[in-house]
């Protein structure tokens, strides 16, 4: 099963038709490291989803570098707001390594509303995806220590930490990265 389909199963409920009439849409690309998808207080227009490579997603508060997600091989990735409501883009989406993946444009992914009758429940679905994802990131931020987000986030993403700076990887797990440096240490011995 290719990439592109296995994304598609994991975040969208499509029969093998549907998903036949989906692939020609998006097309596959590369990316070297250090490109952007889109940028901050720009316009939304694309949508990857990865095959290989890592991305990250962030901006800047008050001078600090806030990681807000890392995406890599087998994930889709934009920035929702921007791409779903035509508001400007609130993150920066940097190419961490050298990807490829498949792209759609948002213009292409409004005619998927015409090529699939379900369209809209499937996107709603799609969503509520994201919206889970979102509610368990704040759950961990309320209810567990630096210590427990690090062994969550290791236990269900460790391939990010052969990829991706620890200092990235703190950022989003919003600790310094002293404490993930120390936190590290302590799980690596």
């Amino acid at each position: 099963m290719s990439v592109l389909k296995k994304v598609f199963s994991s975040y969208f409920p499509l029969s093998e038709y549907e998903l036949g009439k989906i692939e020609p849409y998006f097309k596959p690309v590369s990316f070297s490291k250090g490109e952007f998808l889109s940028k901050e207080n720009s316009a939304v227009n694309q949508m990857l989803i990865v095959d290989e490579g890592c991305l990250r997603i962030y901006n800047f508060k008050d001078g600090k570098d806030i990681t807000q997600w890392i995406t890599c091989s087998g994930e889709l990735i934009t920035d929702l707001a921007g791409f779903m409501f035509d508001l400007p883009g609130r993150w920066n989406i940097e190419f961490l390594t050298d990807c490829s993946g498949y792209l759609i444009t948002k213009s292409q992914y409004k005619k998927l509303t015409n090529e699939i009758d379900n369209w809209s429940v499937i996107e709603n679905k799609f969503i509520a995806k994201c919206f889970i994802t979102l509610e368990d990131r704040v759950y961990s931020f309320l209810s567990m220590s630096a210590e427990e987000r690090y062994e969550h986030f290791f236990k269900y993403r460790r391939e990010i930490f052969n990829h991706v700076s620890q200092q990235y990887i703190a950022s989003l797990l919003g600790m310094t990265p002293e404490t993930f440096s120390r936190i590290r240490k302590k799980h690596s011995s």
